[in-house]
């Protein structure tokens, strides 16, 4: 039987685990971010490195999906899709995104904003020849985003996919990373009567990150 509207109203959490404060939180939101995936994964949280990706498309109309974050540095982080897919199309028209950690477990979110790339060549290169041969293999089977009439279609490009490259498929030229250089960072805790903490950093003139706290 499905919820009525008042008893979805009445579904509540008390968040009590953690609390976040500006002495106890890194001045480098990076390392507060490095901090925090380490101890979901220390959980052993379901998929620590699940994060929605948010891009706008020319018609000003959102979409979210979720993407594997593949790797972070000074420099960003990275993901890897099909450059043709509906997120690829927008991010060439609108070449900014958010990005959204939630690890419902710790009782924390982390979201992240920035201008988007493609990684090099040689990079995407290197992750995708790291990947299991069925993974390679369905990056050339799936026209993601393509509107196609059935699983039918799939296993049949799979399977000539398959017998074309062997052992050895190459990256298809529509598929590689994408990393976003981010000049904003939050990182919220629940805490108790919903007066949560929400740490933000942004990025000054000199490239500083400035660290404030806002409202829940």
């Amino acid at each position: 039987m499905s919820l009525t509207n008042t008893q979805l109203a009445d579904l509540r959490k008390s968040y009590e685990r953690a609390e976040l404060n500006e002495d106890a939180s890194h001045a480098d939101p990076l390392k507060q971010f490095d901090q925090w995936l380490n101890e979901a994964i220390s959980a052993q949280v379901p998929e620590p490195n699940a994060m929605t990706l948010a891009t706008v498309g020319s018609d000003l109309r959102p979409s979210t999906r979720i993407v594997l974050v593949k790797g972070y540095d000074e420099h960003g982080l990275v993901w890897y899709t099909n450059y043709e897919s509906r997120k690829g199309l927008e991010l060439a028209g609108n070449p900014f995104a958010a990005l959204q950690f939630h690890w419902v477990e710790l009782e924390r979110v982390v979201r992240i904003e920035g201008r988007v790339s493609k990684v090099s060549d040689a990079e995407s290169d290197a992750y995708f020849h790291s990947r299991p041969l069925d993974s390679r293999i369905g990056a050339w089977a799936s026209p993601q985003s393509q509107v196609i009439s059935g699983r039918s279609v799939l296993v049949a490009n799979a399977a000539k996919y398959g017998a074309k490259f062997m052992l050895n498929p190459p990256r298809p030229p529509h598929w590689g990373g994408y990393r976003l250089q981010p000049d904003n960072w939050q990182f919220w805790q629940g805490r108790k009567s919903r007066l949560h903490d929400r740490l933000r950093y942004t990025l000054d003139s000199g490239s500083r990150w400035n660290r404030e706290r806002l409202a829940p």
